[in-house]
């Protein structure tokens, strides 16, 4: 394709939406001119499925649950009054406590008010909060966020350390729909721990978000937190970030939550259309289902060209990842689908993947994110007449070409500025390009057994590691190998289990395994000391 054919290609397959800020170029992403034709069929009945959801069928039917994150922001399209209440509700709660807290209204007993926010979560429950603080928080943040987002004892220790004394200064967030995940649940205690360490009492300095009824919940009672917040059963994790899971936390630190919501509203509207050629949503879920042959057969890679989308990507990689990764469809069939996404920042990964993405393995296709604003203020001339931001442009524009050169095929996103009517219309698109794709390959974007799956596994390893610690108590200063307690705990088909069991408890010496060595790894004696 000459130059001049590819800019009239381009003109034919860019949707741009002046009033939103927003364009949307899929001309390299290889469509065949009749594409949009010969998936109308396809899309027409995608997007009934999406009415569908959004008017509350039960779109979860493992957990008999309706899907309702449309309605976070437009709650009268919920389709019980009481839940349209609930969201607005919920909404007003959370500007007023928030606006207390700002003003010192509400404070810590020992400062004149909160400086800092520790956010307890996982998945869903951290990414988002976690991406809305990358990109929409800055030097002027009302109130600085720190995240324990995994239970890994030195990671919580490092989050920890860098609070310092300022704990007493800080709000603990706390989110978890039942309550019960593990990982929240251990942040949780590690921070209750530390503001015990320093002589403060958890509940003054703590808020949760969560069910009515869950254990967390039941915990805040005891607790005597500052205040609890909803989460409905209707809403998911991974599309959670729009509900008080992420407009808590956006809003302590300063966010202008009420624009992110005006902006995934507008959003939803324009992916409402029905020409495919019209609606942005419909153009994506269309273009992954042609690079991946509609199996997932290609990597979508997350090229955003701005530090403030570097997290866009690993809050893709869960609500793409965990909506799409599906071993069944809707009728029980086993197809095993997916879209691997992964990805950094611009230009970045210029120098760090890009060779691989233009001359190695062609089993991906590529989303450029482009902002056209480069800062607030007035730049210098890094060159004459040439600036940083023109450097960071030419780069995305230089290794868009590159790709197309040979044979790479791309989407690129553009948006005027990254603030929070662009953020809630990101968010927004890819929900809806998700919904709209699953329905394509006929799998349910709405559970996640996979995952429950990995949570019983992990229960079961804790268990067994509960059964070794007994048989090594019960056997006092003579131990065991591996082989022996797997033995005598009528185990043998978990000897790998214990071993590893055995090697973690004896790496630390808290908690009281000492190893003696043997002849080999696997005839090392454990016993308790």
């Amino acid at each position: 394709m000459t130059a001049l054919e590819l800019w009239d290609h381009y003109r034919t397959w860019l949707l741009d939406e002046p009033d939103l800020g927003f364009r949307i170029d899929i001309s390299r992403a290889g469509l065949p001119a009749d594409y949009p034709d010969r998936m109308e069929a396809s899309l027409a009945a995608a997007f009934d499925a999406m009415e569908r959801l959004e008017e509350g069928e039960i779109a979860n039917p493992d957990e008999g649950r309706m899907v309702g994150h449309y309605w976070l922001r437009d709650p009268g399209m919920a389709p019980d009054a009481s839940i349209t209440e609930e969201i607005l509700n919920t909404n007003k709660a959370i500007r007023t406590f928030v606006d207390r807290i700002h003003a010192g209204a509400v404070r810590p007993p020992s400062r004149e008010r909160f400086e800092n926010m520790l956010l307890c979560g996982i998945g869903g429950s951290a990414l988002g909060p976690q991406f809305l603080a990358s990109a929409l928080g800055g030097a002027e943040d009302r109130i600085r966020p720190f995240f324990l987002d995994n239970t890994d004892p030195d990671g919580i220790d490092r989050v920890v350390a860098t609070i310092g004394e300022e704990i007493a200064a800080t709000l603990t967030v706390v989110i978890s729909k039942s309550g019960g995940t593990p990982e929240t649940r251990n942040g949780m205690l590690e921070a209750q721990a530390a503001y015990a360490a320093a002589g403060l009492e958890f509940g003054a300095h703590a808020v949760a978000i969560t069910q009515t009824g869950s254990k967390l919940d039941r915990f805040a009672v005891e607790h005597r937190f500052l205040a609890t917040f909803p989460m409905w059963d209707w809403v998911g994790g991974r599309t959670s970030v729009l509900s008080g899971v992420g407009l808590l936390p956006a809003a302590l630190q300063g966010v202008d939550v009420d624009r992110m919501l005006e902006g995934a509203a507008a959003m939803d509207e324009i992916t409402r259309r029905r020409r495919i050629q019209d609606n942005p949503a419909a153009l994506l879920a269309l273009c992954w289902f042609h690079a991946g042959n509609g199996r997932g057969l290609k990597d979508m890679v997350i090229l955003p060209y701005k530090d403030r989308l570097a997290m866009f990507s690993r809050y893709l990689q869960q609500l793409v990842m965990e909506s799409l990764g599906k071993e069944k469809d809707l009728d029980g069939r086993v197809v095993h689908q997916g879209i691997a996404v992964y990805g950094n920042k611009g230009s970045t990964d210029q120098h760090a993947y890009v060779q691989q993405l233009r001359d190695g393995v062609p089993n991906f296709f590529a989303t450029f994110i482009e902002v056209m604003k480069d800062r607030e203020a007035a730049g210098i001339d890094v060159e004459a007449g040439v600036t940083s931001g023109d450097f960071l442009h030419g780069f995305l524009l230089g290794t868009r070409r590159a790709l197309y050169e040979n044979g790479r095929e791309s989407i690129t996103l553009t948006v005027d500025e990254v603030e929070p009517f662009s953020v809630g219309m990101l968010i927004a698109l890819y929900e809806r390009a998700v919904g709209l794709y699953a329905s394509l390959v006929n799998v349910n974007a709405y559970h996640q057994p996979g995952v429950e799956a990995g949570k019983q596994a992990a229960a079961s390893v804790l268990e067994l590691q509960a059964q070794v610690v007994v048989e090594l108590k019960r056997r006092g200063e003579a131990g065991g190998t591996c082989t022996d307690l797997a033995a005598a705990l009528g185990s043998t088909e978990e000897v790998e289990t214990i071993f590893r069991i055995l090697e973690h408890l004896s790496a630390n010496p808290d908690r009281g395994v000492q190893k003696v060595p043997g002849d080999s790894p696997f005839d090392a004696t454990y016993r308790i000391h």
